[in-house]
């Protein structure tokens, strides 16, 4: 079993930064690939970003590239997704979550643990 818990959530305004943290533990760290996963209301659970096992490949949706970063301590158990020049749309809960393998990284039903999710709040 693998527990995460996100934090670093908030208030910003537009333009602005923020960075999540998803601390892991129960598990080998290093054998899981992690994602963040965002759910605004009204709407569907969507991807943002994920990474390998290995911290060597990255993947982001397009609405978040050039944006968005995401990294992993592996010291620490701990991803984080590193979110610059924040725009109203961005605002949601987000998800952090772990697969041990995956088809398509994107895809919600490819993690079997989650987080308990972390609001981002962007005003405009």
């Amino acid at each position: 079993q693998v527990q995460l818990v996100e934090s670093g959530g908030g208030l910003v305004q537009a333009g602005g930064s923020l960075r999540l943290s998803c601390a892991a533990s129960g598990r080998t760290f290093s054998s899981l690939h992690m994602g963040w996963f965002r759910q605004a209301p009204g709407r569907e659970r969507e991807f943002v970003g994920a990474i390998d096992w290995s911290g060597s490949r990255t993947y982001y949706t397009d609405s978040v590239k050039g944006r968005f970063t995401i990294s992993r301590d592996g010291a620490k158990n701990t991803v984080y997704l590193q979110m610059k020049s924040l725009k109203f749309e961005d605002t949601a809960v987000y998800y952090c979550a772990a697969a041990d393998s995956y088809t398509d990284y994107a895809t919600v039903n490819d993690y079997a643990y989650w987080g308990q999710g972390t609001q981002v709040t962007v005003s405009s």
